[in-house]
């Protein structure tokens, strides 16, 4: 058992939210009971996902996307306001750590996509104070179609790939969920292989033009395992019980 504070406080020391310009605050969003035992996990805080955590008796859910986004209204009314209630009658607190989440170099989605490729950490890339974006690297070149399977069979979701670039891979660049603009980035990083979770529009034109592979594995899925690689960390570090709740969905 650990005081809510100290988690908090755990949890920004490993993934250090003041670096980042994040579209959302991160850390504690909701407070809840005092002293948290067991953490629920999950990718969204949705209503499905606050039950289950509640049917479990969690004392705090962990999310990657959590609430009060930019722009967003900020009336609790409707969903929102069920949602806010349902997690203030529970007393279940709730954390968010959105961008963190995503470039951690260890339980970060991004090195989590890599290390299920099976590529060790080669640095970061996509600029700014702290990049977003990491690399990684195969131990031997690969053929670009049995790395994208490999990720299939690992995330569980069919890709859609605009494979222009090399046929064997090695260097692979990987920014989960909405990161497809980062395609130049990647190309620019020398890698053979750019790894997201959406597609836009412009994708498929940016990759045959610039000769690259462009492998986009669900904005969820890809982002199912930076949350769970940070559970693990908190049952570890703080001996916690932690579970993660999966909502499955195709986007």
């Amino acid at each position: 058992m650990i005081a809510l504070h100290e988690l908090v406080a755990s949890l920004d020391g490993l993934l250090q939210p003041e670096l980042y310009d994040d579209y959302a605050p991160n850390g504690l969003q909701i407070e809840g009971r005092a002293l948290v035992r067991r953490v629920a996990l999950g990718v969204s805080a949705n209503a499905a996902l606050i039950d289950q955590a509640i049917g479990w008796g969690a004392d705090a859910l962990l999310v990657h996307h959590g609430f009060f986004w930019r722009g967003e209204s900020p009336v609790l009314t409707g969903y929102r306001g069920r949602r806010v209630g349902a997690l203030m009658r529970a007393e279940l607190s709730l954390l968010g750590y959105h961008l963190p989440l995503d470039a951690h170099e260890v339980v970060g989605n991004n090195a989590q996509v890599l290390a299920r490729a099976g590529a060790a950490p080669a640095g970061a890339f996509g600029g700014g104070r702290a990049p977003i974006g990491r690399l990684g690297e195969l131990p031997e070149p690969e053929a670009v179609g049995v790395v994208v399977a490999r990720l299939e069979a690992a995330l569980g979701q069919r890709a859609v790939a605009f494979l222009h670039g090399p046929g064997l891979v090695r260097r692979i660049a990987v920014v989960t969920g909405g990161g497809a603009r980062y395609v130049e980035a990647a190309i620019d990083a020398g890698a053979d292989l750019f790894v997201t979770g959406e597609p836009s529009e412009q994708s498929q034109g940016i990759a045959r033009e610039c000769g690259a592979n462009f492998v986009a594995l669900g904005h969820h899925a890809t982002e199912r395992v930076g949350v769970q690689a940070a559970g693990a960390w908190l049952a570890q570090r703080h001996g916690l019980d932690v579970c993660f709740f999966d909502v499955p969905n195709p986007v």
